[in-house]
């Protein structure tokens, strides 16, 4: 009876240890507080290369846009800039760009998925592949992830990447890995979601067009600017 009630006592110590080392070891230090996000607006240029900004046109936004929040990890808001334009290249493409940056990216909080916000607007997704794609001869290629979505007779292809601290991770396992190597550091990493679509051309013909337009994005970025969408 004495060794039971011992083991119980020691269980209990051991389980309150544990809560406590791991109050003392979670994340703490933002990562947006030292790399400060750019103003989106200012970056994304709305005339680079062949493309020119449509207002008229306006993509499909994240399940849950609260934006313009300033960078606090006990913020219950994943965005805190989002920028969603069209552009065409005058020869009758569309390209849709979305671009959307969390400063908080958790276990709580994290960007979502361009399947989720689709598929909360009606969309159904199919085609799911990764990708990548050499946006210039000196550079890492970017992971994409692409896919299919499709709503009555609307067709649109996508391909998106997004942004954990200074890596590229699409996939939900590889994002939670990529958040705890941040997490043992005690850093609490930012991230940016970068979308880009198309509506009314063939799948090849679509991801041919988008592959261009991010080629000619990143080229028009600011260089000191330009980890902000492809890390490091």
């Amino acid at each position: 009876m004495l060794g039971q009630r011992v083991n119980i006592i020691l269980a209990s110590l051991a389980i309150l240890g544990a809560a406590a080392m791991a109050k003392v070891l979670e994340p703490r230090e933002l990562m947006a507080r030292t790399s400060a996000s750019p103003s989106l607006e200012q970056v994304i240029p709305k005339q680079f290369g062949r493309w020119r900004f449509v207002p008229e046109i306006t993509p499909v936004t994240p399940a849950d846009p609260e934006a313009y929040v300033e960078p606090d990890a006990n913020s219950t808001r994943i965005y805190s800039q989002e920028v969603g334009r069209g552009y065409t290249d005058g020869q009758g493409h569309i390209v849709m760009l979305l671009v959307a940056y969390g400063p908080v990216q958790n276990y709580r909080l994290k960007a979502h998925r361009p399947e989720m916000c689709y598929t909360a607007a009606g969309f159904r997704v199919s085609g799911k592949v990764e990708a990548t794609l050499n946006y210039r001869s000196d550079a890492k290629p970017i992971k994409m992830t692409r896919l299919i979505a499709e709503r009555e007779s609307r067709l649109e292809p996508i391909s998106y990447w997004m942004r954990v601290g200074n890596d590229i991770s699409n996939g939900v396992i590889d994002r939670q890995i990529i958040r705890l190597k941040y997490g043992l550091h005690g850093i609490i990493p930012d991230g940016a979601l970068i979308r880009i679509s198309t509506v009314g051309l063939p799948e090849e013909a679509s991801f041919e067009i988008q592959d261009q337009f991010i080629r000619d994005l990143l080229a028009a970025v600011p260089p000191n600017e330009l980890k902000f969408f492809t890390g490091t």
